[in-house]
């Protein structure tokens, strides 16, 4: 009895302490907030509106986004900044720059995901990275060992899809891509072959599952204002994170070990090997900024799960919810297939052959592919959500005042379903919008399509993401016609830092 009273007070205590805390965020939330001030974006709510509406939370912000471009959330101590104006977009990531940065709160709830890699850091840590980075993608070695990397395991994928097929089966689109895209990250990033197409190590299964389930968790830190204190219980999502962070952290230190290894003998040269994370090691000896403690285990960790994040999420997704549009939209899939024929030729179905022909210049005359891949992102942007800080108080294009240290975010996935930025039939999939009358491709101000983001920080793993996904939708519409499973299912997304597609996407396939 006694035990039973002492944990009834416990837990009256902690219910009384959360109450109170509940309590205090919510009066801060209302006091010295400019609330009626019209120089301020208009407030629409607090941000304990978005825990309600979590679960259609991008849908959530685009249908306030519609009628007020740029609003509000009211938040303990400051706002909360949410804009689809493109002109703030260009503002914050271009004109503005050194004025806005990722901020003490935004690098506070990803650190313990991405650490201080290139998307989670500002000023020194991120040009020095970004100075590296920039050098290894713009180099012909990473552009021809990526496309012969990117060509065998799109082989592969076809091979696995037309087991699928043969045997009449209902496959998980996202779940394959997402292996093949893993594959080819290792192979390219790392120059490690983790075949999860062909049946990978229960390691990197388990590896895979905790970084997708550590990137959910780690975006509901912006919508619950509780995770620390979650944290500092180590409860719900928030113990399971450090579980899922130690699974990564033992896979990616296990990986890094055996690379150190592998220079450590003799005559073995990194700056020789094509894989990146062996070439940004030896690029990075070259530069002084860097030293043993600089470029620690700890450090190469970041900076690997940092290209993790856009060389596999990024395009599984992408190529995820570019397939579901071709089975919503079957006389787009089949123009794209017949532009595949014109372009790429093979014997008796040859898929080695097939994959092989896929050369540059065949990529480059891919134009209604490449529109389509655009508009998917459009619609479906990798980063449906991202934001800056402001380091000083400042006025927005649009006339509101931002203070200083408020956040400001732009809704990409938004933006993408604007009438008043793309027209009346901004909701429609058009890949045709992005072609001139020539049928060439044409692309858009980078702040009002926003998917790579814009400005001096404008994604430089771009033309790697289209090599990537315009080989494997080629291959993959070449053999086969894909449909739903079922018509009837409800496809949504999973709210978190990237865009999944919620349980998966079954879908049939027939050959060709």
């Amino acid at each position: 009895m006694g035990i039973f009273f002492a944990l009834f007070s416990l837990l009256s205590f902690l219910f009384l302490c959360i109450f109170i805390l509940f309590i205090f965020l919510t009066l801060s939330t209302f006091i010295g907030q400019s609330i009626s001030d019209p120089k301020y974006p208009p407030v629409k709510g607090t941000v304990f509106n978005q825990l309600f509406h979590f679960k259609t939370l991008y849908d959530y912000q685009k249908n306030i986004a519609i009628a007020n471009p740029t609003f509000r959330l009211l938040a303990p101590r400051k706002s909360k900044i949410f804009t689809s104006d493109p002109r703030n977009v260009e503002h914050i990531l271009k004109n503005k720059f050194e004025n806005y940065s990722k901020g003490e709160r935004n690098h506070g709830i990803l650190v313990d995901l991405f650490g201080d890699g290139i998307f989670n850091v500002d000023g020194e840590k991120w040009r020095h990275q970004r100075k590296l980075a920039s050098f290894e993608f713009s180099t012909r070695v990473l552009r021809d060992f990526s496309c012969n990397v990117f060509r065998r395991n799109a082989a592969k994928l076809v091979r696995v899809i037309s087991g699928f097929s043969s045997d009449g089966m209902i496959f998980d689109m996202q779940n394959v891509l997402m292996k093949c895209t893993l594959d080819n990250i290792f192979k390219v990033g790392f120059g490690v072959e983790l075949n999860c197409l062909e049946g990978s190590s229960k390691e990197a299964n388990a590896f895979m599952k905790a970084f997708d389930d550590s990137n959910a968790f780690v975006y509901r830190r912006f919508v619950n204002p509780f995770w620390k204190l979650k944290r500092f219980l180590n409860i719900g999502t928030e113990a399971a994170l450090k579980n899922n962070v130690k699974i990564i952290d033992d896979f990616v230190h296990t990986l890094i070990k055996a690379k150190r290894e592998l220079f450590s003998i003799k005559n073995n040269d990194p700056s020789e090997k094509e894989d990146m994370l062996s070439r940004f090691m030896a690029e990075s000896e070259k530069d002084p900024a860097y030293d043993d403690d600089n470029m620690s285990n700890e450090y190469l960790r970041d900076i690997i799960l940092n290209f993790m994040i856009a060389g596999k999420d990024s395009s599984a997704n992408t190529l995820s919810w570019f397939f579901y549009m071709m089975c919503k939209n079957p006389h787009i899939q089949e123009k794209i297939a017949q532009e595949v024929m014109d372009n790429v030729t093979c014997n008796n179905n040859n898929i080695d052959e097939f994959v092989n022909n896929i050369s540059d210049s065949t990529l480059e005359r891919m134009h209604y592919l490449h529109a389509a891949l655009t508009e998917t992102l459009r619609l479906y942007p990798a980063l449906p959500v991202n934001g800056r800080t402001a380091e000083e108080s400042d006025i927005l294009p649009d006339g509101y005042r931002l203070k200083k240290g408020e956040s400001i975010y732009y809704l990409a996935y938004a933006m993408g379903r604007m009438p008043y930025i793309w027209g009346h039939d901004a909701e429609e999939f058009k890949p045709q919008r992005w072609l001139n009358q020539h049928g060439v491709f044409e692309p858009q101000s980078s702040f009002k399509f926003i998917a790579f983001h814009g400005g001096p920080r404008i994604c430089l793993g771009k033309d790697f993401a289209y090599r990537q996904m315009k080989i494997i939708a080629m291959a993959l519409l070449r053999f086969f016609r894909f449909k739903m499973a079922s018509e009837t299912n409800n496809v949504t997304y999973r709210v978190m830092f990237t865009i999944h597609i919620d349980h998966g996407l079954p879908l049939s396939a027939i050959q060709r």
